[in-house]
This record gives C-alpha cells, structure tokens and sequence, in this order.
C-alpha cells in the first residue's frame, strides 16, 4: 500500500483497502476444459490481465456486462464467462445454459477493492477524521470477505443441486495459465517501471507468506479437509 500511494500520488489519489472476494471461481463453460488446447478460439467473457493471460493460450477475451451474460451464453455469443464466486454467480443463472463451473480462478486468488480519495482533501482532513475513515475502510475489508466466506458455501451447494456440474482445473492448464501470466506480467513489467517496483515488492512478501502459510493455514487446512472427507 506505500508503494500503490506513491504511485497515487501522480493521480492525486490516495486509497484504503476497503474489501476483498476472496479467490474467485474459473467461470462458467459451455464444455469441458481438460487441456490446454481447449482455450484456442474460446470467445470468454473475462477482463483485465486475465484477459491477456487467456489470450496466450489462444482464446479470445471480451467484456459484456453482467446483465446479457445469460443471452450471450445461451446463443453461443461467448463460449464462457467468468464473474466472481457462488453467491454473485447465482444471481446470474448462467448454470442454465453454461453448465460446467470450473475453480479456481487462476486469475483472480482475491479481489481487493479499495476507497479511492482525492489526496488533496485527503491532506485537508484533521488527523481524527482520517482514523474514522481509515477504520471504516478495514473494517469493511475484513466483513466483506467474511460475507463472501459465510455465503458462499450455500450458494455453491444450491447451484449444484440446479444442475451445475463442479470441474477443476487440471495440473497441466494451471501451469500452463500460470505461465502466460507470469509473461503479460513481465511484459508489462518491462515497459512500466511502476508496476516493475509494485511486482516485485508483492511477489517478495507472497514468497514470505507461502513459506509460513505451508506450515500453518495451509497444513492445518488440509489436514481438516481430509479429515472431513473422511467423514
């Protein structure tokens, strides 16, 4: 966050983080993805950087706006869409008409919404303001995830019981779209030195944290999920 509000500085803006999805799911398919090949000329509703990491693969990226991803799914304007998680996804009902539901999303580990202001106001608020504003950005950042968290397990299991048919990503695709984002990256990287100094200083602390999170949530974690398969 130092560095994003020193590069916010050449826009006036200064920004809290102030929410946050969670990992996100794959999206919604009209057929199956078991190889890399399947992405080429796959028209998929998906933007952004992901947008460009599908595009290496060779399929074909577009942004439609949520309110026709049904209509397009359902006349194969587009093959796939991707949009948040189980509790947004239901409300669009694509499961009618896209039935496969892939995870994750490769793409999107966790969406970070941020309270954007004006730095200049910013600046002109007394110091007791700033605390208030800057308590309400976190405390939205932490309840929005638990929302997403608490709601999303009975969301995911009502789309199954509608029809909606879990997939995973298979080992090879992941690897394969972990590469081509790991290019748009050093690519963009390359030629913006902002995002250069912002990457590397996320990628050193994400290193830090997989080193701890192996021997804690993640450990922890899987052992609990085995155990619950097991009944």
């Amino acid at each position: 966050m130092k560095l994003m509000n020193e590069f916010g500085k050449k826009f006036n803006i200064y920004s809290l983080p102030a929410g946050n999805t969670g990992c996100q799911k794959g999206g919604w398919f009209r057929k199956e993805i078991t190889e890399v090949a399947d992405f080429k000329g796959l028209k998929f509703r998906i933007g952004g950087f992901a947008g460009l990491t599908s595009q290496k693969l060779g399929g074909v990226p577009s942004q439609i706006a949520a309110g026709v991803l049904y209509p397009s799914l359902e006349r194969g304007t587009i093959d796939a869409a991707e949009w948040v998680g189980p509790y947004d996804d239901e409300k669009l009902g694509v499961s009618k008409v896209a039935k496969y539901y892939y995870y994750p999303g490769w793409w999107e580990g966790s969406t970070a919404t941020h309270l954007m202001i004006n730095l200049s106001k910013w600046n002109e608020l007394p110091r007791r303001y700033q605390s208030i504003i800057a308590g309400a950005a976190a405390y939205a950042n932490t309840e929005q995830l638990a929302k997403y968290d608490a709601s999303n397990p009975a969301a995911l299991r009502r789309l199954m019981a509608d029809g909606a048919e879990l997939r995973a990503f298979s080992q090879p695709i992941l690897e394969a779209c972990l590469k081509a984002s790991n290019e748009v990256n050093a690519e963009t990287a390359a030629a913006n030195s902002d995002f250069r100094k912002v990457l590397k200083s996320m990628a050193a602390f994400r290193d830090d944290e997989y080193f701890w999170w192996q021997v804690a949530e993640y450990s922890y974690d899987t052992f609990m999920i085995r155990s619950r398969a097991r009944g």
